[in-house]
């Protein structure tokens, strides 16, 4: 009768480390990677704004009187327009690089 209890505290615990292997570890890798994903695109968002706050600073500074007066406008509209520009540029290298990955696989 001693065996039988022996055999359900090696099985509860069998059964414990199966559930942490086939749940607890691919949670801690798919939050890793989300985690990493995530602070990815906050620093990217931070690149392009600070280049784009950079070409706005050039675009003001360098041009001399060309964006004065009734032009001040201009170059906060060349800085949207470019930041637009690359933005679908990126959108559309991404969209290419996941067909091309799904056709290679």
């Amino acid at each position: 009768m001693g065996a039988l209890p022996q055999i359900a505290i090696e099985l509860r615990d069998l059964v414990v480390a199966y559930i942490k292997q086939e749940t607890v570890a691919p949670l801690r890798q798919l939050l890793r990677y989300v985690a990493f994903g995530v602070i990815g695109a906050l620093f990217l968002g931070l690149g392009a704004i600070l280049f784009g706050l950079g070409g706005l600073r050039a675009l003001q500074t360098e041009t001399g009187d060309t964006f004065s007066d009734s032009w001040s406008w201009a170059p906060y509209l060349i800085t949207f327009a470019a930041l637009i520009v690359g933005s679908a540029l990126v959108w559309r290298t991404r969209r290419g690089w996941r067909a091309w990955r799904e056709k290679s696989s």
